[in-house]
């Protein structure tokens, strides 16, 4: 299949396209700059076919998929930077990518009869409870710009499309950019305290173990809304850290507080991330791992750890 992929240049995007190609796919790669600009790595992604895009262009969204006319569009790109979005400068500019780029995608990819698979969050949901939301859960409620310019690329791709997939993910590391992982090895190497929120329960996600979902999900037409994180069950971000730490054999201090102590982000986030997985074994698609297990073949891959 010939497949186009957005957000090559971060750290989903570049492990779809090494886990597409390894299957013999024909895949070509997309992103905001005039080039790849990730990880020089020799892998797949970094030699791919690549067309700079601008999600929020339409009409040039809808002249490059009309040239490569793909037979699955996976749209791994979105702005991510949660606090930077609540800036006002920035909203537009957040809505303008994650959803009228969302649905930019989509209607080229109707127009083709292409499938697209859309990368969302939890952040579509409002955290409250403390049960795991379903993957068909409906009643959202998000709480900061981020998460609602989500939903609307999840509105569009419905609206928009038959054959498609919503996967919803969270607390995601990967090889290409920075993620908590590094920002923690980081901070222990400075020496001082870290302080971490113990009161966010979520799971972390992986990135090349959800590319080979994402690519599994490309094969097949078990369309729909799912949820994709790493086994194992559901910690909080000081749980998480003190997993990198131990793993590491890292003596760092790390302090956990609740959310309103930790007090400096300007987005507000949900206290309950957890994401139910159960849909994708009843559709047929293998979970993902452990994320322990996960954590340290990360942390081996990066060269963290022997």
């Amino acid at each position: 299949m010939r497949i186009f992929v957005t957000g090559v240049n971060g750290q989903l995007g570049h492990d779809v396209v090494n886990e597409l190609s390894a299957r013999g796919h024909e895949v070509i790669g997309s992103g905001s700059v005039p080039q790849y600009n990730g990880i020089a790595d020799g892998s797949a992604a970094a030699r791919a076919r690549y067309a700079a895009l601008d999600l929020a262009n339409a009409s040039a969204a809808a002249d490059i998929l009309d040239i490569i006319r793909p037979d699955v569009i996976i749209h791994c790109a979105s702005w991510t930077a949660v606090d930077l979005a609540e800036e006002p400068a920035n909203r537009d500019r957040v809505f303008a990518i994650n959803a009228e780029g969302t649905r930019n995608l989509a209607t080229a990819a109707k127009k083709l009869g292409a499938k697209m698979i859309y990368i969302s969050t939890d952040y579509v949901f409002d955290g409250s409870g403390d049960e795991p939301r379903l993957a068909d859960d409906t009643d959202f409620g998000p709480l900061n710009v981020y998460g609602r310019s989500k939903l609307e690329g999840e509105t569009a791709v419905r609206e928009l499309l038959e054959k498609y997939f919503i996967v919803r993910t969270s607390w995601a590391f990967g090889l290409n950019g920075n993620n908590f992982i590094r920002s923690m090895i980081r901070a222990a190497g400075s020496g001082n305290e870290i302080r971490v929120v113990n009161d966010q329960i979520g799971t972390p996600t992986y990135t090349r173990d959800l590319a080979r979902l994402l690519a599994d999900m490309a094969e097949s037409d078990r369309y729909g809304a799912y949820h994709a994180t790493n086994e194992g069950g559901y910690i909080s971000w000081y749980e998480f850290a003190s997993e990198i730490f131990r793993i590491c054999g890292t003596d760092a201090k790390v302090i956990p507080v609740t959310t309103e102590e930790y007090g400096l982000s300007k987005a507000k986030r949900p206290l309950n991330s957890r994401l139910d997985r159960s849909k994708l074994v009843k559709e047929g698609f293998e979970p993902l791992p452990d994320w322990r297990d996960a954590i340290r073949r990360y942390l081996k891959e990066a060269g963290y750890i022997d």
